[in-house]
């Protein structure tokens, strides 16, 4: 493996060359040892109301109990679907304790982008916030969900939950109507809990436990499937790097402003701070800066995670350059590129240094990260424990240190495969075990690695991956349009946005008609920001459209 390693030598101390993927069998095993060692400690917060890990630990059982009573099975699929809330870890590791497979969903899907993604993983039951109800109405007869278990923004938060409740329906009128039969709330689901238990059921490291959808670069949504070893394995890997951070901390306190159900808070956020015993504030909405520099003056935070975006919106915050940032200790960006300026400026404001790392999806998701002390701005650090990396040529040769070519990844957080894809995962997953990233890259001789370029048409929206057929397809559904084609534009606002190359069919097809149409069909980030019509598109010799010709 020396090829593949060569900054073994170069390790920094504390950190291990190797971390034991078997050292928990199953994620459940996993969180009851956590949840013991730190019972009386604080899990979770969310504005202000917290839940420890005993009540972690009782609340998810109970949840998973409530799920067997309602006829789901082991191997059975539930979507999760809701910002940043303290029912978020209750329901994934309840559903994960009755052996369920977590379908993590973007509440800010369309109702389109719900119904594939639902009938696509055959998803039986399903956690939604209120708010997002009315789209589930709309698909629900196209799916096989049975169980539908309702939650408001309020409703774990106590007296203060009523207000909260009444803001949010009455004043901010966030709640559209809707009409579902058959529900049941999430408080009800949790009292019922108490009254079954879990069955025993058959649980190995090689089961899958989470259908993490993510798009490819033919822009079919795909579920990557992941399991126990693989979300163990990247805790150990993450924790290796993250404790020479925090390791004389007595209370570890993390900000969590990005999404759990996105990949990367998921993992870190969600399971990886468990095993520091962290208290993991949870940020609702982090586009609203004032909720997350809210979090600075309530708790002494010594520990955040975010992307760009995020970082250079805070900079330029009035409000977070008088907060108190003096505790963090770790910072850690991924999602997307940090921007050289933005972390020179946050160093320059907070005297701490942002570490960036790189992963995928697919590696479940961290591969590499910068290590405590010796972080190497422009790069995105070095593999975790237990991770090979190389630079391949586009035949698949390893090529030589300081050569630029696509990342091949290989340890025990590669996922299993695309759920009911086997021509994809061939494709992405070779015969002998490396991940094809699709991502351009460069490694040093110290074994840190640059992003030379992304994958050739996936366009990162705050960090959010975009992918161009499927914006394709909605344009191309527009009667008035013949032909489309998308690629990303420079945003300063959220790294890159998408921008439209549209044929008419119909001379009165505007701008804002288009827009407006994808709106209806698009989550908000993939709305496309500039359209350009054109007489026609570049095509090559057998008629695909050309992207390139067009970015340049």
């Amino acid at each position: 493996m020396s090829e593949s390693r060569p900054w073994l030598k170069q390790y920094p101390s504390g950190i291990p060359a190797n971390i034991d993927p078997d050292a928990y069998p199953t994620v459940i095993d996993y969180l009851s040892d956590r949840c013991k060692k730190y019972s009386s400690k604080k899990a979770f917060s969310s504005m202000g109301k917290e839940i420890t890990y005993k009540q972690l630990e009782t609340m998810s059982y109970n949840f998973g109990a409530y799920l067997h009573s309602r006829g789901l099975k082991p191997g059975d699929r539930i979507a999760i679907m809701m910002p940043n809330l303290l029912q978020y870890p209750v329901a994934l590791f309840g559903a994960i304790k009755a052996g369920l497979i977590v379908v993590n969903t973007n509440p800010l899907y369309t109702a389109r982008e719900m119904e594939h993604q639902f009938t696509d993983s055959g998803v039986k039951a399903i956690v939604i916030l209120e708010n997002f109800a009315a789209n589930l109405e709309k698909i629900l007869g196209n799916t096989q969900i049975d169980t539908i278990i309702l939650t408001s923004i309020g409703e774990m938060l106590g007296a203060k939950g009523t207000l909260v409740n009444f803001a949010v329906r009455n004043i901010k009128r966030m709640v559209p109507k809707f009409n579902l039969s058959n529900t049941v709330s999430f408080s009800e689901a949790l009292s019922q809990g108490k009254k079954f238990k879990i069955m025993d059921f058959e649980n190995n490291p090689d089961d899958v436990i989470v259908h993490q959808y993510t798009g490819g670069t033919t822009g079919v949504s795909k579920g990557a499937m992941l399991t126990n070893r693989n979300l163990v394995a990247n805790m150990l890997q993450i924790r290796a790097f993250i404790t020479p951070y925090l390791e004389n901390e007595e209370q570890i306190t993390v900000l969590s402003p990005l999404p759990l159900y996105h990949i990367f808070a998921f993992t870190v956020n969600c399971m990886a701070m468990l095993d520091l015993g962290a208290l993991s504030v949870l940020v609702v909405n982090p586009k609203d800066l004032s909720t997350v520099v809210k979090e600075f003056k309530r708790y002494k935070l010594s520990g955040m995670t975010g992307v760009n975006t995020l970082y250079n919106a805070l900079l330029n915050n009035e409000e977070f350059k008088n907060a108190d940032w003096s505790n963090l200790r770790f910072i850690a960006a991924g999602g997307t590129a940090l921007q050289k300026s933005v972390a020179e400026e946050w160093s320059k404001l907070t005297g701490q240094i942002i570490s960036e790392g790189y992963g995928m999806t697919e590696a479940s998701p961290v591969v590499t990260s910068n290590p405590h002390g010796k972080t190497i701005l422009g790069t995105v650090g070095i593999p975790v424990p237990s991770t090979d990396l190389r630079i391949v040529d586009d035949n698949g040769n390893p090529l030589p240190i300081g050569q630029s070519g696509e990342i091949q990844v290989k340890g025990p957080q590669v996922m299993k495969g695309y759920y009911n894809k086997p021509e994809e995962t061939a494709s992405t997953i070779t015969a002998d075990g490396w991940l094809n990233t699709g991502d351009v890259g460069v490694m040093d001789e110290n074994g840190y690695l640059s992003i030379v370029d992304r994958k050739k048409d996936m366009i990162i929206v705050s960090g959010f991956n975009v992918y161009p057929n499927e914006i394709e397809d909605v344009v191309s559904a527009h009667p008035k349009v013949l032909e489309s084609a998308a690629i990303g534009i420079p945003s300063e606002k959220s790294g890159e946005c998408v921008k439209v190359f549209v044929v008419k069919k119909d001379k009165s097809l505007t701008k804002d008609e288009l827009i407006l149409y994808c709106r209806e069909n698009l989550t908000g980030y993939k709305v496309p920001k500039e359209v350009e019509f054109k007489d026609e598109l570049p095509k090559s010799n057998v008629g695909k459209i050309l992207r390139r010709m067009l970015k340049e």
